[in-house]
C-alpha cells in the first residue's frame, strides 16, 4: 500500500495499470473508478501505466478498486508504497584535515543507495540518507575503518540519547558492501573536493576509540612515532659505531613498519576510489628509496611523515577545541524545584519548559528563561562577550551559560534545553564551519588543477632527464619520488577552512555569531554598513513624551484608543504605548480586527469604530491631518520625537509623540568603522526630520520614511556601488537583511531578523559590528597568508628537488610541514581580540 495522508483524510494507494493505449483508457478508467463510493482525488498517468487514488476511512476498498478496473478489460497491479530514505548520522574520530573529509564524502557516495553525504571536519559529523534496498548503516562504520576512521552512530534528531543506533533499524535491509567492494560510481554525487579527495591524508590515529580521550602522547599515532624513531635514531647510532651495513636492515625494518599499515589504508583507499592518496605516494616513495638503496631516507620519510600527522592530529583537536568550549559552559546538572519548593538535582538537559529552576550565587545558568523571583546580576560574558554584568529581576530574561553573580534567582525555563543559547550557538558555529567560502571553493577548483599538473611534472622529471640532462636513472628516479610527495595539495585546501574555521570559533565566544565562512568574508570586504535606526542605532525602548488630543477628546482615552489597537505588537513603539497606559493604570479596551499596513500603521476595532496608529505619512494620505496636528506633528519630529497619529473612522483623534535614545556606544560603532575604511547609512522608515535628529549627530547620512520595498531598493543601489552589510533587529528588516552582501541582526533581535542574518551579535552593543569587520579582516589576513606558506614551501622545495639541492625527506616537509604550518597559524586566530 501507497498510505500516505492522516487516517481521517484517507489513505492514497497506487497501481499499475496494463493494457491502456490511449487518452480514451484513461478517461473511461478515471471516470469508473471516481463513481465508487468513498473515492476520490483519482489520477490517471497513461505513460507510466499509473492509477492514482484515496480512499476513504471504511467506505471503499482496494479491492473494489481493482474488480472496477477489471470489469474494463484491464488489469490494475496494487504497488507497495516504497520505504523512505533514513537520515542518519555518525561521529567520526581521526579526520584532520579537509583532504580526510574529502575521502569520507567520495567513497561512501559511491556505495550503492547512499546520497546527501555531507562531512563536517570540525565536527567530526558525518550524515548521509540510505534507501532501502541498497547499503546497510552497519556497512557505514566498516567503510570508514578501511579508510582509518573509527565512526560511532549518533541519534537522530529528536531522538533521545541512549536510543538504538542507526544499525539497528529495520528499515535498512539490503547488502551492505565495504566501500572498497565498489568500483562503479553514483550518478548525481557532486564532489567539492576533487583535489583534495585525491591526494589527502589518511588520519588513523583513534583506530582504538578509547584514543579519543588519551592525550596526544598516548595514541596509537603517537605510538608509532616513537616506535619508528627508536628504530631510526638506534640505527643511525648503530651506523656511527660499526660498518654502515650493519644499520642498513634497521633502517629497512623502520620503512616496513610504516609501509604495512600506510599500505593496507593506501590499497583501501584507492579500491574506495582515491587511488592517488598521499599514502599511496609516501609508500610508492619509500618503497622506490629502498629499491635504490637509499633505506636511510626511505626511513625518515616514515617517520616524519607519522611525525607530521601527529601534529596535524595535535592541531586539529585544538581548532576543535574552540567549539567544544562552547558545550562546556553548560553546567551538568541544575536545581529544579518540586510543587512543596524543594529542590531536586536533575541533569541540565532534562529541563523542561515550564520548569523553576533555582539559581544560587555563583552558579552558572542551565537554561534559557525568565526571572520569576528574585534579583541578581549576571555575568554573560561567557556567552555575548559582554564584559559588564547585567542587572536581572523578575520578568527578565536570562541566558543558558551566564554566572549569578550575587543573589538567588527562581527562573521559569523558557526553552528547552536542545534549543537554549548555547545548544543553538554550537549548532551555528558547527553549520558555519561546514560551509565554504568562495575562496575556499576557489582553492579547491585550483587544487584539482594543481594536482594532475604536479602528477605530470614527476612522471617528465624521470622520463626525460636522462636522455636530454645525462641524468642517470637512479637520479631521475629518486627526484621524480620527491616530486611525487611534493604534489599534495594537502596544505593549500585546508589553508581557507583551518582559518575560517578558528575565525569562527573565536568570534563564537566573543558573542559574534557567523552562520559560515561565505558570510564571514563578505563582512571583511564591506565596503558600505547600512543600520536600521529603532532598536540598533537606537536603545529600542522609546517611551512616550507628549500626548496632544483632539478637541473634546481626553488625553487618557485618546491613549486608550491607541494603546488597545497596537496591543499584541512586538513593534518597539507599540510596546511603549501599550507601556504608558499601564503606567497611568489605564484599562486596554477590547480589540477586534487588528492587522497592520506594513511600515505605516495598525488597525482594529474598537467600541464598534475603526481604530488605526500610523505614521503622519499614512494620516496625510488619508487626508486625516488638518493643519493644527501637522504643525504639532512637525515640531515633535525637530525635537527628533517620532509621532504617531491615531485615527477614528478616519478622523483625527490625536497625536502620540515618543522618543528613542541613541545607543550609547553608536557614535563610537560609527566612528569605528569610519576608521576601518566603512562608509555608514542609516536606514529608516521614520520622517526626514527624526532620522536626522539622530543621525546628525552619530556622524552618519540618513534614508527616511522607507518602506520595507524601499529599504530593499536602497540596499540594492548601495549594492551596486560594492558589498554591503545590513544591520538590524526587527521583521521589517528582515529582506533587507537577507538582501544584502551579508546582514547582521542585533541580539535584542526578533527570530525572524536573526533567521534571516547572516551573522548576529549576541551582545547589545552596536560596536559589534566594526569587531565582525575587523575578526573577517584578520580571518582572512590569515588565509592569505596560509595560501603563501603553503604554495611558497611547495615551490620552494621544488624548485630545489629538480636542482639536486634537496631530496625525499625535505620534500615531505612540503606536504605535512606545510600542513602543519598552515594549522598552527590559523589557530592563532583562536587568541583574536577586538580593538580596546
Amino acid at each position: 500500500m501507497d498510505g500516505r495522508g492522516s487516517e481521517e483524510d484517507g489513505r492514497e494507494v497506487s497501481w499499475r495499470v496494463s493494457g491502456m493505449d490511449c487518452a480514451s483508457c484513461v478517461a473511461k478508467v478515471e471516470k469508473a473508478v471516481s463513481r465508487l463510493p468513498g473515492v476520490r482525488a483519482v489520477s490517471v498517468n497513461l505513460m507510466a501505466e499509473r492509477l492514482r487514488a484515496t480512499l476513504a476511512p471504511g467506505a471503499a476498498m482496494p479491492e473494489a478498486v481493482e474488480a472496477q478496473v477489471a470489469a474494463l478489460g484491464f488489469q490494475a497491479t496494487r504497488l507497495e508504497a516504497a520505504p523512505e530514505a533514513l537520515s542518519l548520522a555518525w561521529h567520526v574520530q581521526g579526520m584532520d584535515c579537509a583532504g580526510c573529509a574529502a575521502k569520507v564524502e567520495a567513497a561512501l557516495g559511491r556505495l550503492p543507495g547512499v546520497s546527501a553525504v555531507s562531512v563536517n571536519l570540525m565536527a567530526e559529523r558525518l550524515t548521509l540518507r540510505l534507501e532501502p534496498g541498497g547499503t546497510e548503516a552497519a556497512a557505514i562504520p566498516r567503510s570508514l575503518a578501511g579508510l582509518g576512521y573509527t565512526a560511532r552512530p549518533l541519534a537522530p534528531a529528536g531522538q533521545p540519547a541512549g536510543a538504538p543506533p542507526p544499525q539497528e533499524h529495520d528499515g535498512c535491509r539490503g547488502h551492505g558492501h565495504p566501500a572498497q567492494d565498489h568500483a562503479h560510481g553514483h550518478a548525481g554525487h557532486g564532489h567539492a573536493h576533487a583535489g583534495a579527495g585525491a591526494f589527502g591524508h589518511s588520519h588513523a590515529d583513534h583506530e582504538d576509540p578509547a584514543d579519543a580521550a588519551k592525550p596526544w602522547y598516548a595514541t596509537a599515532k603517537a605510538r608509532l612515532v616513537w616506535l619508528l624513531g627508536a628504530l631510526v635514531l638506534g640505527a643511525h647510532a648503530l651506523s656511527l659505531a660499526v660498518a654502515e651495513s650493519w644499520a642498513y636492515p634497521l633502517f629497512l625494518a623502520a620503512t616496513a613498519l610504516a609501509v604495512i599499515p600506510f599500505g593496507r589504508r593506501a590499497f583501501a583507499l584507492a579500491r574506495a576510489g582515491s587511488p592517488f592518496s598521499i599514502e599511496t605516494l609516501m609508500v610508492t616513495a619509500a618503497i622506490g628509496a629502498a629499491l635504490i638503496g637509499a633505506a636511510e631516507e626511505a626511513a625518515m620519510v616514515v617517520l616524519l611523515f607519522a611525525v607530521g600527522e601527529l601534529l596535524e592530529n595535535v592541531a586539529a583537536g585544538r581548532a576543535r577545541a574552540g567549539i567544544k568550549a562552547l558545550a562546556g559552559l553548560m553546567p551538568r546538572t541544575a536545581l529544579r524545584l518540586r510543587a512543596d519548593g524543594t529542590a531536586e538535582p536533575v541533569p541540565s538537559a532534562a529541563l523542561a519548559v515550564g520548569d523553576l529552576v533555582l539559581i544560587r550565587p555563583g552558579e552558572r545558568v542551565p537554561c534559557d528563561g525568565l526571572v520569576e523571583e528574585g534579583r541578581s546580576a549576571l555575568d554573560e560574558s561567557p556567552v555575548t562577550g559582554e564584559s559588564v554584568p547585567v542587572p536581572r529581576g523578575p520578568g527578565e530574561a536570562v541566558l543558558a551559560g551566564s554566572i549569578n553573580a550575587d543573589g538567588a534567582l527562581r527562573v521559569r525555563v523558557s526553552r528547552a534545553a536542545a534549543d537554549n543559547t548555547i545548544a543553538r550557538i554550537i549548532r551555528m558555529v558547527e553549520e558555519a564551519t561546514a560551509s565554504r567560502a568562495p575562496t575556499q571553493r576557489f582553492i579547491e577548483r585550483f587544487s584539482a588543477w594543481w594536482t594532475p599538473g604536479a602528477m605530470a611534472v614527476s612522471l617528465l622529471v624521470i622520463l626525460l632527464p636522462p636522455f636530454l640532462l645525462g641524468w642517470s636513472w637512479w637520479e631521475s628516479v629518486y627526484r621524480g619520488l620527491a616530486v611525487l610527495l611534493i604534489a599534495c595539495p594537502c596544505a593549500l585546501v585546508i589553508s581557507v577552512p583551518a582559518a575560517m574555521a578558528s575565525g569562527l570559533s573565536a568570534g563564537a565566544r566573543r558573542g559574534l555569531l557567523i552562520k559560515g565562512g561565505a558570510a564571514l568574508e563578505a563582512i571583511g570586504g564591506a565596503r558600505t554598513v547600512a543600520f536600521d535606526k529603532t532598536g540598533t542605532l537606537t536603545e529600542g525602548r522609546p517611551r512616550v513624551t507628549d500626548i496632544l488630543p483632539a478637541a473634546g477628546l481626553p488625553e487618557a482615552e485618546l491613549l486608550a484608543l491607541a494603546a488597545g489597537a497596537e496591543q499584541g505588537s512586538s513593534h518597539p513603539l507599540a510596546r511603549a504605548v501599550v507601556a504608558e497606559a499601564a503606567a497611568r493604570g489605564i484599562a486596554l479596551p477590547a480589540a477586534s480586527g487588528q492587522g497592520a499596513i506594513p511600515g505605516r500603521a495598525v488597525r482594529a476595532t474598537i467600541g464598534g469604530r475603526a481604530i488605526s496608529v500610523g505614521s503622519p505619512r499614512h494620516a496625510a494620505e488619508a487626508g486625516a491631518l488638518p493643519g493644527p496636528l501637522a504643525e504639532a506633528v512637525a515640531r515633535f519630529e525637530a525635537e527628533g520625537k517620532t509621532a504617531v497619529v491615531v485615527l477614528a473612522d478616519g478622523t483625527p483623534a490625536g497625536v502620540l509623540a515618543l522618543r528613542d535614545e541613541p545607543r550609547a556606544d553608536a557614535a563610537a560603532s560609527v566612528a569605528a568603522l569610519s576608521r576601518l575604511g566603512v562608509r555608514t547609512v542609516m536606514l529608516t522608515g521614520d520622517n526626514a526630520r527624526t532620522a536626522a535628529a539622530i543621525a546628525g549627530p552619530l556622524g552618519l547620512t540618513a534614508k527616511a520614511g522607507l518602506l520595507p520595498d524601499d529599504k530593499l531598493r536602497e540596499i540594492a543601489a548601495l549594492r551596486a556601488a560594492g558589498p554591503v552589510v545590513m544591520v538590524g533587529d526587527g521583521i521589517n528588516d528582515a529582506p533587507a537583511l537577507a538582501a544584502a552582501s551579508a546582514g547582521v541582526a542585533m541580539g535584542g533581535g526578533t527570530d525572524v531578523a536573526l533567521e534571516a542574518a547572516d551573522a548576529a551579535i549576541l551582545k547589545d552593543r552596536t560596536t559589534g559590528v566594526a569587531e565582525l569587520v575587523s575578526l573577517s579582516r584578520a580571518t582572512m589576513a590569515n588565509v592569505k597568508a596560509n595560501v603563501g606558506i603553503a604554495v611558497g614551501l611547495k615551490g620552494l622545495l621544488l624548485v630545489t628537488t629538480l636542482l639536486g639541492v634537496t631530496g625525499l625527506w625535505p620534500a615531505i616537509l612540503a606536504d605535512t610541514g606545510a600542513t602543519v604550518l598552515v594549522t598552527l597559524n590559523a589557530l592563532r586566530l583562536l587568541a583574536w581580540k577586538p580593538a580596546a
